[in-house]
């Protein structure tokens, strides 16, 4: 059974959701692994928090100037999934996770918690720039030295978004499991921000297993097609983490990739 396979595979009984999750599930990462991938986190983070030390000043001026509020924004996010409780919904942890604000202040009065689109009208002008440069995830540098986060990984979700993914996605939560979440990642430097596959790349041949794979009606752009592409990606690095040999080389291939695709400006 294929990896894409797994993401629109009908799952009826208790059974089968056990075998089939086994298959996913990592085997565990190596002490050598943990310790390489938090001295990076480490180094990288102090380094690049050095950088935004210097880019503070212009940022902020940029963002008092388009918009009135407050230069950071704190956010929750999941992380540390661990088993489902008897009510079946996923239990984890979370934490307050830091970007330069790019929306407006009351940005989500009326909708309330959503992903953000393509050309969403709640972005500032100077929110798009840094979005579409992902420089307004620099603070999060912050998160990944204090250990809230590490460098590369899944990119965290908000509980309330995670949850309903979930429901929509199976095995959605496996993408976290032993894994921090992260500030770039395999899926970032291979899909873009909004996660749909390239054309004429092979993932999207398997945009039929991939979107709206049971067919529900009224369902074509939906939030969770998406993400149900990025998890292909993300289940793989979680894979990696598994032998010293694929992390080290996984790890710098995005890290060194990052940079570029920051420059391209293909963020959202």
């Amino acid at each position: 059974m294929s990896m894409s396979s797994l993401l629109c595979f009908p799952i009826d009984k208790p059974t089968d959701e056990s075998r089939v999750r086994a298959l996913i599930r990592p085997l565990g990462i190596p002490l050598a692994v943990r310790v390489v991938k938090r001295g990076i986190d480490v180094v990288m983070a102090i380094f690049g928090l050095l950088v935004t030390a210097i880019l503070l000043p212009f940022v902020l001026v940029a963002i008092r100037l388009d918009s009135s509020g407050p230069i950071f924004y704190r956010q929750k996010r999941a992380a540390g999934i661990g088993a489902r409780g008897a009510s079946r919904h996923c239990q984890f942890a979370s934490f307050d996770m830091l970007k330069f604000r790019s929306m407006r202040v009351d940005a989500e009065k009326e909708t309330g918690a959503i992903l953000a689109g393509e050309n969403d009208q709640r972005v500032t002008r100077v929110g798009r720039f840094l979005r579409k440069t992902r420089l307004d995830e620099l603070p999060q540098l912050w998160n990944v030295l204090i250990g809230d986060m590490s460098l590369v990984g899944p990119r965290p979700e908000r509980p309330e978004l995670f949850e309903n993914l979930t429901l929509a996605i199976p095995f959605f939560e496996e993408r976290m499991r032993d894994c921090k979440p992260g500030i770039t990642g395999l899926a970032q430097i291979s899909l873009g921000y909004s996660g749909r596959a390239p054309r004429g790349s092979v993932i999207a041949q398997m945009d039929n297993c991939l979107v709206n794979p049971f067919k529900l009606a009224n369902a074509d752009g939906s939030e969770a097609d998406d993400m149900r592409t990025k998890l292909l990606f993300d289940l793989a690095y979680v894979a990696s983490l598994e032998h010293f040999r694929s992390f080290i080389g996984t790890e710098l291939m995005i890290i060194l990739k990052t940079p570029w695709v920051m420059m391209r400006g293909l963020g959202r």
